[in-house]
């Protein structure tokens, strides 16, 4: 039987979500196909890593951690420019927005396009999208690190960039003093990874090394429950490197053959589907991830912009 190439409307609807304290004032909500979003106790401030699809959105996540805290958000970063991930900043009344310089160069690109496109593909994320004022725009940005201190015996965060993975621009959240890393979408938790944006080759190799390479005892990905020891951050980050690499070695197989992406798709959806097949988004992103490393490999180095109408023609050329 031939691969479903897409998924249907079945796997976008709203997800049981678990709220988790990983350290003393260090937490996250979790869902498994969902973007995870967190949180992070100053000595009278919060900062808070991502801010979810739409203002709607971004205060449920706020009134579960008000339970637990009722500090007001100083600092908001975004780990990439995702619409599912930064729309929902006005919530938050964060006195400053935080992201890489090249989420800046991408919100200007293709924001607009991405809303769109994500709107489309993922509605349920999307609650009440009228309240979405525009475009979120960071009030600060760095290209390499930027420490924000804690105050107290809280240490610091270290906001780091490991180099292009899932997009030109992803951030990491790093709490050294207490082990805990939030690596975005570069660490795909419980959930397949999307990469229609994405660098593969740079992302499987030196930028996930960079990762691995910090030692974290818990780690929050995009999507799926926390790792919580050693062991399990060290196995979420080689499940990622694992569907990477597979997809590579699937699709550049068939396109140093001559073969069409067609074909590179079927060979994709073979290799990944034992390992990653049952998770969550498997289905939906598998396409946007092989038409993206298709286009790297014809030497396409910046990401095409997705849209709609884009969109349609990968999936209509994909059935």
């Amino acid at each position: 039987m031939a691969p479903k190439p897409f998924a249907s409307d079945a796997d976008l609807a709203p997800e049981d979500e678990v709220f988790v304290e990983l350290a003393e004032g260090v937490y996250a909500l979790t869902a498994e196909g969902h973007p995870n979003v967190g949180a992070i106790e100053g000595e009278d401030f919060l900062v808070c890593v991502d801010a979810r699809a739409t203002p709607k959105a971004a205060r449920r996540w706020l009134d579960v951690l008000r339970r637990h805290t009722g500090k007001p958000v100083r600092h908001l970063v975004l780990s990439h420019y995702h619409a599912v991930r930064a729309l929902g900043a006005s919530a938050f009344g964060a006195a400053e927005v935080i992201a890489h310089e090249n989420t800046r160069t991408l919100i200007a690109e293709r924001g607009r396009a991405d809303r769109a496109h994500e709107h489309g593909r993922t509605p349920a994320l999307f609650e009440e999208p009228a309240g979405i004022p525009g475009l979120t725009w960071p009030t600060m940005t760095f290209s390499d690190r930027l420490t924000i201190p804690l105050g107290g015996d809280r240490g610091v965060i270290e906001l780091r960039y490991a180099g292009r993975g899932h997009t030109a621009g992803d951030v990491l959240a790093w709490l050294p003093h207490q082990r805990v890393l939030f690596a975005g979408d570069l660490v795909g938790g419980g959930a397949a990874p999307c990469t229609g944006d994405a660098f593969h080759d740079e992302w499987a190799t030196s930028t996930l090394d960079r990762v691995a390479a910090l030692g974290a005892e818990q780690l929050v990905g995009g999507r799926g429950a926390p790792a919580r020891d050693r062991a399990g951050v060290e196995a979420a980050i080689a499940r990622s490197r694992h569907f990477l690499d597979e997809l590579r070695r699937a699709v550049g197989s068939v396109h140093v053959a001559g073969g069409t992406v067609k074909e590179a798709f079927r060979a994709a959806h073979a290799a990944l589907a034992p390992r990653h097949g049952r998770s969550p988004a498997f289905e939906r992103c598998l396409p946007f991830d092989v038409q993206r490393y298709w286009d790297e490999c014809d030497g396409v180095d910046w990401p095409r912009i997705w849209t709609p109408e884009r969109e349609r023609a990968v999936r209509e050329a994909l059935r």
